[in-house]
């Protein structure tokens, strides 16, 4: 069975000496120890030293004294002392002088998939490796340390232990060895295995590595061919205790695949030790956002998780990184994956689990902004002009590479303008995927839908999600979704008839996406997050619908269940806009539905004079630091520095300044034969078992790096229910649900129709409709259009060669829309009072009855006085006012009196808005011992 191998080395101590740095990394129970060394006598290069030996606890203690003993002078006492504890190496840097160690010191675990558990960076620490004995100065190397640190590391930077976050779920739930190789590795013992895969492209460097370290290693050695016997001998005694009763071995095969560099940020940080040291040393880093809620289906948890990626090619800031590089990669680039997955099940084999991914980037042309003259809108410039498409051609080959066919491009620029500055952008990427379109199979061209949000945002009677959300169930039944079934539940959907019209590669285990919508703007932020939130909305319907949580794949907008993924996307687009362009999103989805409050308007000023505050004046500086904190500037003495550049333009376009074009390819092949051999799979996917393995472990489940078990729930801890990251993840019913409302269902609508109308602002005639068309998923009335005529304008705002139209459903259809209904002119009394008429229940039956009786009691009295004035009144019930306001008109009120304990609290509100608050009273104290003692008794 395969399964994830988790890292052993969850603790580092950094210990000190004048002549090196000692690593020590352990697992969490501190059963299993590695020690990295780190020459300090070096002033330039970088020497570690790794013995790639695994000790208990005993050796290393008698290892660390030992290096104590060795280290220590006559003139002081100590031989080796610690300095800092930390979680993890970010990496190693070097700029004009020695290197740097940069260390995890403070994390969080945010978010589980599963049983992994996702750590954030809250806090590293940066040590300089040289001693001052031997350091060499040089006059800029503060300037490039304050450069670097500008970069926050605590901000946005998640990784795990045991799952790999460059990748898509979809990778990593694919298998990584074929049948054949996991029965060869069967015939191998466990010792064997793990000396000989796990080490798997290291021997070479260890040859290196050795050298000069013979004097140092030779204390060890001893110790180490001692440890080699026992491991021998307890694996020995651990396989017969671990065989079955048939006398089988039960064993588990722990892979680890090599990541998807592109979105490692500590990449540049890794190159100088990562193929050296162990992999257990190394952690690979992202960067954009990870959000994850809980929704309570009635008791039953579903996790939703939102992981954007973003990429570190072609990375900067919003007017400095626009279009594409030379080698194809996109400005703003984030890879967005929407996971959700059953909580009630722990391990993802044996649950139900499903995703969705899409892509957001820069519009992949070779253009960029004007940003001499300090204007909002910079000019819009195509700043050469390609005939054979190909940069855009290398960056549809990257995405055909990654997600296979189909690609399908949503550009959301604008078609009309005055003065052409955005429709310049969208004619030049008509005309290169129409060229790029002549050399694919036509079952696999490259689809485009070009919607002009920003002009029907701007009519009131227009509905932009509703249109959104055609062009999203349109992407989604071209590309699929990834679902992962268990055992006891394989063929279960196959024959589904909600799920025909579905593309995607079904099986009995589930399906697997094929394609991906890649959706853009001009800044990628405000109009994009909305449109990705409208295609992530429609796959939640689906994803809900397979998990068996829903009954129909629909799902409406003011329900508890789309607030919560409408606050996931905003928290996304929230962190890449302060990433990208300097503010929070100027314009939110509640926008765009027309039912954000007055309030929102000033909110946006102010970001939008961030936004401008932040591209004018600090946007170079971030820029520099991406630079070097990537490696696309790498500091030389006898090179200029980094601020006296005047652009990066060739820095992140290296191949630009070649004039022959690469022979390799012909001008109608802008694609690699091996990704049109897989189409419409996934090529990555495809070769994934042809490539070699970052590491590769083969024992029992009761090796801890095997043991999902125990890194989940850590039977060696102390658990506080209120410290478990599940606990504290927002929850439907905790953190969404309106209070007071009785149906707990997260799929009920909770906003009704008039009250949205009323917070927008519409017209009366608009007012009169019986539902919200973001309610009902229809579009909001045929009205006269900007031109004058009384149309529908919908098929006009949509671009592209596709058919969004479905003839099944006739709620669409605009000739519905144009009678009114009954329903119209008289709206029921649950839409207009909020309330409806229902049986009464027994106690304000009774209620109603004893009311009944008094009145009948009061008109009996009435008579007897006027027939018989004189006579004695029947006995009847006194009523006596118990409020203390009088019976006031119209014309004439009475000041309410007020008592003295209520003037008393109001005078002493008062002095304390004056003087601050006074000293406890006897009767506080008291109340406050209570509380301690009732706490902690």
């Amino acid at each position: 069975m395969e399964i994830p191998v988790i890292s052993s080395l969850q603790k580092l101590i950094l210990y000190e000496s004048k002549a090196r740095f000692y690593i020590v990394g352990s697992n969490v129970t501190e059963t299993r120890f590695r020690v990295l060394k780190i020459d300090r006598t070096e002033p330039r290069d970088l020497v570690i030293q790794d013995d790639k030996v695994e000790y208990d606890r005993d050796e290393v203690i008698n290892v660390l004294t030992t290096l104590d003993h060795g280290n220590r002078t006559k003139i002081k006492g100590t031989g080796i002392r610690q300095t800092l504890s930390a979680y993890g190496i970010f990496g190693f840097v070097r700029f004009l002088e020695g290197y740097y160690i940069v260390l995890i010191t403070k994390r969080s675990c945010k978010q589980l998939i599963g049983p992994h558990a996702i750590y954030k960076i809250e806090d590293t620490s940066m040590v300089y490796i040289p001693n001052d004995t031997v350091r060499y100065f040089h006059p800029l190397e503060s300037r490039y340390v304050k450069i670097f640190q500008t970069m926050d590391l605590s901000n946005d930077f998640y990784f795990s232990y045991s799952y790999d976050l460059t990748r898509m779920l979809q990778y990593n739930m694919a298998p990584s060895l074929t049948p054949q190789s996991l029965a060869t590795d069967d015939n191998v013992s466990h010792n064997q295995q793990q000396d000989g895969n796990t080490e798997s492209g290291n021997k070479k460097q260890d040859g290196s590595t050795e050298s000069g370290n013979k004097k140092q290693d030779g204390n060890t050695e001893s110790g180490n061919k001692k440890q080699d016997g026992n491991t021998e001998s307890g694996n020995k005694k651990q396989e017969s205790n671990t065989q079955s009763h048939d006398g089988k071995r039960h064993t588990l095969t722990g892979v680890r695949s090599q990541p998807s560099w592109k979105f490692v940020w500590n990449k540049h940080l890794l190159k100088s030790f990562w193929n050296i040291v162990h992999n257990d040393w190394v952690l690979f880093i992202t960067h954009g956002f990870i959000g994850q809620c809980k929704m309570s289906v009635y008791g039953k948890p579903i996790y939703i998780t939102l992981i954007g990626r973003r990429s570190n090619q072609f990375a900067g800031t919003r007017f400095l990184k626009r279009g594409s590089n030379c080698e194809g990669c996109a400005a703003n680039e984030i890879e967005t994956e929407q996971i959700v997955h059953d909580g009630s099940r722990t391990f993802l084999d044996r649950g139900c689990i499903t995703s969705f991914t899409q892509l957001r980037g820069s519009v992949p042309l070779s253009w960029s902004q004007d940003v001499v003259k300090m204007v909002p809108k910079p000019a819009i410039l195509l700043d050469k002009k390609d005939p054979y498409a190909d940069i855009a051609g290398l960056h549809f080959n990257q995405i055909l590479k990654r997600y296979g066919a189909p690609i399908i491009v949503l550009n959301l620029v604008k078609r009309r303008e005055k003065k052409p500055h955005e429709s310049i952008l969208k004619e030049e990427l008509m005309e290169t995927i129409k060229y790029l379109n002549q050399f694919l199979p036509p079952q696999h061209v490259i689809q485009y839908i070009g919607f002009d949000m920003a002009h029907v945002s701007k009519r009131k009677t227009a509905d932009v999600l509703v249109r959104l959300e055609k062009i999203a169930k349109y992407c989604l039944k071209q590309t699929g979704f990834y679902l992962q079934l268990p055992s006891n539940h394989q063929g279960s959907i196959q024959n589904d008839k909600m799920l025909k019209g579905i593309n995607g590669t079904w099986s009995k285990n589930g399906c697997r996406q094929n394609g991906v919508v890649r959706t853009n703007c001009v800044d990628c932020l405000d109009r994009t997050n909305t449109a990705q939130f409208a295609v992530g909305k429609c796959a939640l319907a689906y994803q809900l619908y397979v998990l068996g949580v829903l009954e129909d794949p629909e799902l409406d907008f003011d329900s508890d269940c789309v607030r919560m993924l409408e606050m996931l996307y905003e928290d996304h687009g929230d962190t890449v806009a302060l990433q990208y362009g300097g503010s929070q999103l100027v314009h939110r989805i509640k926008g765009y539905r027309k039912i954000a409050p007055w309030t929102e308007h000033s909110r946006d000023i102010m970001q939008t004079l961030s936004r401008y505050y932040s591209n004018a004046f600090s946007d170079l500086e971030k820029q520099q630091s991406m630079n070097l904190f990537l490696g696309v500037f790498t500091p030389q003495e006898d090179k200029q520095n980094i601020w006296e550049l005047s652009t990066d333009y060739y820095l992140h376009n290296r191949n630009c300044t070649k004039l022959v074009r690469n022979t390799n390819k012909l001008y109608s092949q802008w694609w690699d034969t091996c990704i049109i051999q897989h189409l419409p799979l996934s090529c990555e996917e495809e070769m994934k078992t042809t490539e070699e393995l970052f590491l590769m472990v083969e024992s029992t489940d009761s090796d801890e790096r095997l043991n999902e078990f125990a890194e989940y729930y850590k039977p060696w801890t102390f658990t506080v229910l209120e410290e478990l990251t599940c606990y504290k993840h927002s929850s439907s019913i905790r953190n969404i649900m309106p209070k007071g409302a009785r149906d707990i269902s997260p799929f009920s609508v909770r906003v009704i129709s008039n009250q949205t109308s009323e917070a927008t602002g519409l017209n009366a005639d608009s007012r009169s409709n019986n539902k919200n068309p973001n309610v009902s998923g229809k579009d909001s009335t045929t009205s006269v259009g900007s031109e004058g005529s009384t149309s529908s304008s919908e098929d006009s705002d949509v671009e592209g060669e596709v058919c969004l139209s479905e003839t099944s459903n006739s709620d669409d259809s605009d000739v519905d829309l144009s009678y009114t209904s009954f329903s119209d002119l008289f709206p029921s009394m649950k839409q207009v009072y909020r309330t409806d008429i229902t049986e009464p229940t027994k106690r304000n039956q009774k209620l109603y009855e004893r009311y009944v009786e008094l009145g009948s009691v009061n008109d009996q009295l009435e008579e007897t006085k006027e027939q018989t004035p004189c006579s004695q009144l029947l006995p009847s019930i006194e009523l006596f006012p118990i409020s203390a306001y009088k019976l006031d008109s119209s014309f004439h009120v009475e000041i309410p009196p007020i008592s003295r304990h209520s003037k008393d609290i109001y005078h002493s509100y008062i002095e304390r808005g004056k003087y601050g608050a006074g000293p406890p009273t006897d009767k506080d104290y008291a109340m406050y011992q209570k509380y301690v003692g009732s706490k902690y008794s």
